[in-house]
């Protein structure tokens, strides 16, 4: 007996499971991050506006890239809603 499957889905698991290029250079990047924080575990002496303090440099690298990211993802943010009120408006007319 043979099963009876359409040739495009064991394709279209196939293409399911692959990484895309956007998972694989966060992954690439989030390591170079981790080999660099390992690196750099110095304490760094900082000066910001009136304060003043001293803190490892890998928790200062990890946080300045969680704010890079934070500020990404809310630039995407933004930018999807403000297509979605243009599509919303263009309906419209």
């Amino acid at each position: 007996m043979s099963q009876d499957r359409p040739s495009g889905s064991t394709e279209a698991v196939a293409e399911r499971r692959r990484l895309s290029g956007g998972a694989i250079a966060s992954i690439v990047g989030v390591a170079l991050l981790v080999i660099f924080m390992i690196q750099n575990r110095a304490r760094a002496h900082l000066h910001f506006l009136a304060w003043a303090f001293t803190m490892p440099l890998w928790l200062l690298t990890l946080l300045s890239a969680l704010l890079g990211a934070i500020v990404w993802f809310g630039l995407g943010v933004m930018r999807r809603h403000r297509r979605r009120k243009e599509r919303r408006e263009a309906r419209r007319d």
